[in-house]
């Protein structure tokens, strides 16, 4: 069967983007890459970025060679932008379906909307470049540029979603449907040396047969719903000089519920979140690498009784106050979030020019707050709220309580995102 309506394909608008990254995927970056390395302005990129987060872009179509949509400003004209691929010719197509079909696993890993790293390499030593480089996304827009504009920049992050999603909009980009493919790399697969090459795997009625000789596997035990209680120190005895017994039954109940922790993730995909133990309130964490200021913290996140919180303060060298500043800067962070409330900086050279302007694109110019900056410390004048620059260029929310600074959220990459955490009402995470 051939299939010969699949040469254009037209996606509905997607919703806004806010809060969230335009690509995911490796395939999905270097496509953003392209357009990023290519545009002469990046003012212009910033533009797109913020008209695509806005959910400016209409209505996307897909052609061999050209995708299009229409791209509204903010004051609701619309513009046509379109951006130009170049198409692969006959001979790469040849040369990256035989390459396809030589691994079973490469066909499948499409179907299943994913782009092996493996037949992008081999595609490329073999002269067929799949994903676009530098120039490849040629810009035509009928706002009159004559390079990327916000309009064509808006488009090629639209598609940036969209790829992400179904790899199989880039081969179409490059002159090839998804039908017409599925068909080629079918009769190639069907052919005299796909017939002379051995099997691979056993045969599905050799291990269907075996299975009846196996026991059968064990069930698996139940899962604890929560972590098991150490043994009760509570014995007549008095404890041996330099043991404290409140310190020690923390410890147990802190290792228990690593453990629990550890076999949960283990048995089940958790979240970015859950993946960082500080992320969640309770939970201690592993200690790899830490300072012994920094390990207080981190056991002191799981809220121990208050001797030993005291204990743990002391010992970091802390007043109580400022070990529950920690805690909380630990549970938006871990060691970096701790980092940034204890350690003022100065911010110069380049780190300086890219931290100005993140400010500046974060906000039009007259939604923009006015800022004092001290250190890698900006203050919004007249407001109790307050921007922390960590030095891998992520912002922290902080805001005044009580005299003092104190975190209110986790770190963004856009200062915008960040201080708008200022604003909730909880006291901690």
């Amino acid at each position: 069967m051939n299939h010969h309506d699949d040469t254009e394909r037209t996606f509905a608008a997607l919703p806004p983007a806010r809060g969230r990254g335009f690509a995911r995927t490796w395939w999905g970056q270097s496509w953003l890459k392209a357009l990023e390395d290519t545009a002469l302005d990046g003012e212009q990129v910033r533009t797109g970025r913020r008209l695509a987060r806005a959910g400016a872009v209409g209505a996307v179509s897909v052609r061999p060679g050209r995708i299009t949509a229409v791209v509204q400003d903010r004051n609701g004209t619309g513009h046509r932008a379109d951006v130009l691929l170049e198409e692969l010719s006959d001979g790469e197509w040849d040369r990256f379906l035989d390459l396809a079909v030589e691994r079973a696993g490469h066909v499948a890993a499409l179907l299943d909307h994913d782009m092996p790293p493996h037949l992008v390499e081999d595609a490329q030593t073999a002269g067929v470049e799949l994903l676009p480089g530098l120039g490849d996304l040629e810009p035509s827009c009928d706002c009159g540029a004559w390079d990327h504009c916000g309009h064509t920049a808006a488009l090629c992050y639209q598609v940036a979603r969209l790829v992400d999603q179904d790899p199989f909009i880039l081969l179409l980009m490059r002159g090839r449907g998804q039908g017409a493919l599925l068909d080629e790399l079918q009769s190639r697969g069907g052919g005299s040396d796909a017939e002379e090459a051995p099997p691979e795997g056993v045969d599905a009625a050799e291990a269907f047969a075996a299975g009846g000789i196996l026991p059968p596997l064990p069930a698996l035990p139940e899962f604890p719903g929560e972590p098991g209680a150490p043994p009760s120190l509570d014995a007549e005895a008095a404890p041996v000089p330099g043991v404290d017994p409140a310190a020690l039954e923390f410890l147990a109940v802190a290792t228990a519920m690593e453990a629990h922790r550890l076999l949960a993730s283990a048995l089940r995909p958790v979240s970015e979140e859950e993946a960082a133990p500080w992320a969640v309130p309770g939970q201690g964490g592993p200690s790899v690498g830490l300072s012994l200021a920094q390990d207080a913290v981190r056991l002191a996140s799981a809220s121990p009784a208050r001797a030993v919180t005291d204990r743990l303060a002391a010992g970091s060298g802390r007043s109580r106050e400022e070990l529950t500043s920690a805690v909380r800067a630990w549970r938006y962070g871990g060691p970096a979030g701790l980092s940034v409330l204890e350690e003022e900086w100065v911010v110069e050279g380049e780190a300086l020019a890219r931290a100005r302007a993140a400010v500046k694109s974060a906000w039009e110019e007259d939604e923009r707050p006015t800022l004092t900056v001290r250190g890698n410390r900006w203050t919004v004048v007249g407001a109790p709220r307050q921007l922390r620059l960590g030095r891998d260029g992520r912002w922290w929310p902080y805001r005044e309580e009580d005299g003092h600074w104190q975190p209110a959220g986790g770190p963004a990459r856009d200062p915008a995102t960040a201080l708008a955490s200022t604003s909730a009402q909880e006291d901690g995470p």
